[in-house]
């Protein structure tokens, strides 16, 4: 599966092929088939790990933040920050998210799939949003601002900085934008409101 996530990230679900893997893999095409019937199983396996992962990342994450801070916004304002060092600290850059090659290729899929990648971005709008709820809770925003649209900025800025990154051959532009993005987060949250 790691062989597969790899090819698919870097050169697209079309361009890569069951026999590639199986070559790199050094298995059998019968032992391949006896674990996943066709390429779209494996696709859908790798989407259902590649969710796991990065809810398991941002969980832990966030959960290091907080025990690092108390106030919601410090917190999640750590938690840019560690994202920021993590991602400056992968010497090739962020691989890739396979939700967004996914549905860059959408007619390639079923609706199961493109179903979960549904799921799984509104899930982590829900997440972004519950955390700005309880800063919101405690600070004024300086300009009035969807909490939905801010949580999905979240996704936006990581997803669009990797293929800005990838694009211009440039891995450190992935922190760079996770940091404008919390520096943005500190001007629209700067005032506390009063108790």
């Amino acid at each position: 599966m790691d062989i597969a996530e790899v090819a698919i990230l870097s050169k697209g679900y079309g361009a890569t092929s069951i026999e590639e893997i199986i070559e790199e893999a050094g298995i059998t095409k019968s032992g391949f088939f006896y674990h996943f019937p066709d390429k779209r199983a494996l696709a859908l396996a790798l989407l259902l790990r590649y969710v796991e992962a990065e809810d398991a990342f941002f969980d832990d994450l966030f959960a290091r933040a907080e025990e690092l801070h108390d106030d919601p916004l410090h917190a999640f304002l750590i938690g840019l920050k560690l994202f920021s060092e993590i991602m400056a600290d992968l010497p090739n850059g962020h691989p890739g998210c396979l939700i967004a090659t996914y549905c860059y290729n959408e007619r390639l899929f079923d609706g199961e799939i493109m179903s979960i990648s549904k799921h799984t971005m509104l899930a982590w709008r829900h997440r972004f949003r519950a955390m700005f709820e309880r800063i919101a809770d405690l600070y004024e925003m300086e300009d009035p601002v969807d909490l939905d649209h801010l949580a999905d900025m979240v996704s936006n800025t990581a997803e669009g900085a990797i293929i800005m990154a990838k694009s211009l051959q440039d891995p450190q532009i992935v922190p760079q934008q996770i940091l404008l993005l919390r520096s943005y987060l500190k001007l629209l949250f700067q005032r506390r409101k009063v108790q």
